[in-house]
This record gives C-alpha cells, sequence and structure tokens, in this order.
C-alpha cells in the first residue's frame, strides 16, 4: 500500500511539474477558405515571435495550438471551445474577423481564460462587453478611420462618398470615419461580406454623386477585386481614393504584378508601419524580410507583438499561471517592446496609440511598400471605453 500511495504520488507531482513546465496558447486565425491569405501571415508572426522568444515564455515552453475559424464565426467558436475545453489553453488569441471574435469571446472569457486579440476590435468588446480578461495588441476597430476622418479633414476635403462590407467590421470603420470627418456624406453603401466582389453599380453611384473623394474599407481578396474596379472605371483624377485596411504588405505585391497604378499614392492611416525605428521593429522587419522575400503585414506585426505580451504576463509571475491577478496586472503596466514603440491601454484594454498617415510609394529596390507621411495623433483612445464599466 505503501509503495502505491508512493507510485500515486510521485505520479501527481510530476503531472504536476508538467503542466508548469509550459504555457498553452491556442492561436485562432483563418488557416483554409480565401481568408487564408490573411491568417497564414499571422501565422508567420507567431512563429518568428516564439523564435525570437526562444521557444519559450519567461522558463516554461511554449505549446502553440492553432485553431481554423474557416473565415465563419460559428467555425471560429468551435475552434475556441476545443481550445477551452479539450486542450485547456492558458491563453486564447488571434481572430482577424470581428464577427468571429464576437461569437467566440464568450467560450473564452466564461472559461477563464486569457483572450489576447490581435486583429478585431468591435465596439461591443470595447465597450458594454469588455472584460478584464480580454486584452488588444491591434486597435478598436473605429479608431483608425477616426484618423482618416481627420486627415480628410486636414486635406480640405468637403465631401466623400463611402463604400464597406455589411457585417461589425465594416459598421464600425464607417461609423469612425463619420465620426471625424467634417464635411457631407453624399452617400454609403455596405455591401454584402464575404460573397460580393462586383463594386461595378457602387462605383457608378460614387461618380454620379459628384463627391470630392472616395473611402472605402476592403480587407483581403475583396479588396483586390476592388482596386481592380476603381482603376477601370478611371476614378483616380476626379475621385481620388482613401482606403482603410484595403492596402497592406499582402495586396501590395499582387497590385504592382497586376498593373493597378491607380494604388500609388492612396493613402490610409494605421498604428504601425515597417519602416518605424525602433530596435524590435528593425529586428522583426528583417527577420521576417529574410525568411519570407516580403514585407510582413500590419496582420502578422499585430501577431508578433500579442506573443510578447503574453510573455510579459507569465514572465512577470516567474511562470505561476494560477496568479491571474499577477499576469493581469503585467500586461496592464504594458512594459513589453511593441513593434509600434510605447503605447498605453485603456480601462477597456484597447490600446491608446500614435497613428500614422501612409501612403503607397515605389520602394528604392522598385517594389511598391508604404512609408510615413506624418503623423495624425499622439495618443488616440477609442470611443466606446466610456461604456466599459470595469
Amino acid at each position: 500500500m505503501k509503495k502505491l500511495l508512493s507510485a500515486a504520488l510521485a505520479a501527481t507531482m510530476f503531472t504536476g511539474l508538467a503542466q508548469a513546465a509550459e504555457v498553452k496558447i491556442g492561436y485562432v486565425t483563418t488557416l483554409s477558405t480565401g481568408g487564408a491569405v490573411v491568417g497564414n501571415d499571422v501565422k508567420k508572426g507567431v512563429e518568428l515571435a516564439i523564435e525570437h522568444l526562444g521557444g519559450k515564455m519567461g522558463d516554461l515552453d511554449i505549446n502553440l495550438i492553432w485553431g481554423d475559424d474557416g473565415f465563419k464565426p460559428e467555425t471560429g467558436k468551435q475552434a475556441t471551445d476545443k481550445l477551452v475545453k479539450q486542450d485547456n489553453v492558458d491563453f486564447v488569441a488571434g481572430y482577424v474577423w470581428s464577427n468571429v471574435l464576437l461569437a467566440s469571446r464568450k467560450s473564452a472569457l466564461d472559461a477563464g481564460k486569457f483572450l489576447i486579440g490581435s486583429n478585431a476590435g468591435p465596439g461591443p468588446i470595447a465597450g458594454k462587453l469588455c472584460h478584464k480578461n480580454f486584452f488588444s495588441t491591434s486597435w478598436q476597430n473605429d479608431q483608425a478611420t477616426m484618423a482618416m476622418g481627420e486627415v480628410l479633414n486636414q486635406k480640405g476635403v468637403k465631401s466623400i462618398y463611402i463604400i464597406a462590407p455589411n457585417y461589425a467590421a465594416g459598421k464600425g470603420m464607417v461609423a469612425g470615419v463619420k465620426r471625424t470627418f467634417k464635411g457631407d456624406v453624399l452617400g454609403t453603401d455596405m455591401t454584402t461580406w464575404p460573397t460580393q466582389l462586383d463594386f461595378s453599380a457602387e462605383l457608378a453611384k460614387a461618380k454620379a454623386s459628384g463627391a470630392d473623394a472616395l473611402w472605402v474599407f476592403y480587407p483581403g481578396k475583396a479588396g483586390g477585386a476592388f482596386m481592380k474596379q476603381y482603376q477601370q472605371a478611371g476614378l483616380k483624377d476626379s475621385m481620388p481614393l482613401y482606403t482603410s485596411f484595403t492596402v497592406d504588405a499582402l495586396s501590395l505585391p499582387k497590385f504592382q504584378a497586376a498593373g493597378f497604378n491607380d494604388v500609388l499614392g492612396t493613402q490610409f492611416a494605421l498604428q504601425w508601419g515597417p519602416s518605424m525605428d525602433n530596435p524590435q521593429n528593425k529586428r522583426f522587419v528583417a527577420d521576417f524580410r529574410a525568411k519570407h522575400d516580403a514585407f510582413p503585414s500590419f496582420y502578422a506585426a499585430q501577431a508578433y507583438d500579442s506573443m510578447f505580451l503574453m510573455d510579459s504576463a507569465v514572465s512577470a509571475v516567474n511562470g505561476d499561471l494560477t496568479n491571474m491577478d499577477g499576469m493581469r496586472d503585467a500586461m496592464m503596466a504594458n512594459t513589453y517592446a511593441s513593434v509600434r514603440g510605447d503605447y498605453s491601454y485603456g480601462n477597456n484594454h484597447f490600446p491608446i496609440q500614435a497613428y500614422y498617415l501612409r501612403e503607397v510609394v515605389v520602394g528604392e529596390d522598385g517594389n511598391w511598400t508604404t512609408k510615413i507621411v506624418q503623423t495624425i495623433s499622439e495618443g488616440q483612445a477609442d470611443p466606446y471605453a466610456k461604456d466599459c464599466k470595469m
């Protein structure tokens, strides 16, 4: 009996040590369907972060488990449920699409897990649905487009026409630009997401409106389809284009190869750019380019940051993953080195950060890239924080 008890005790101690020897992270992104072009860049950012972290967070080995959302909210929720219930991860992270994050948040947070958003930032999660265990390493959806509205004001644009997809992020992006733009919005078309790729009717309406400029939000495949049709419509001289999350490091090589020259000179607002001058960003961009022969997208940059945010939490408590308060305090203190430089967290755990105007240009090597033209704002909080009662 003593031998049996000793063996059981040893097994229990071994199990405890095994559990304490690693931090389990479930990362949800789009790894199939047309959205995989984005999800694969997220994956590259995460994998580079793990390499730079030496495969550890603090003294704990990183055990990363991927979840594929299949570009659908219900599939994303199923992936999250598996990570929480079967894999019993310590952190759930990722989420490119706002509708997927909204569908999945409850599964992670109700299970007592930390949820780290690396891209999507729907208003409800920043406001009434905020939670002490949710943190973002990207932005709230309205923020970048609020900055874009300020740019339009500075440029003296008196009227715009808006085209965007009809889903959670699209609505947030449109709300943002309308919140700060002081001119007239002569029309708003919300198109079917993600199936609609023909925008000829919307472009014709935009042209007929007589607006000074056109503003659009179309991520992924839809962005390429839109840019092609914008060029075919010959609107560049009469209706300059401003975008949000339509032009990025993933789309620019394709636009260049296709000869979509109307992309050159287009401008957009973002909190990060590959040319930002800080040690963490220089290392990230240089090593990413060496590995993949391409610039990283903002999706990859935010995913990379998410791993370092989690590392700061685990390191702060010396690997004691039961110390949720300590990890939460560490993430709120935000002492990790971000590729965007220093930023802080608001009461709703969304970043308060600078935004920059970026312009598409021809790089020194002949490849299309972007450059930072100006700083739009130094520390912009989102408008939903006032509704967060944490």
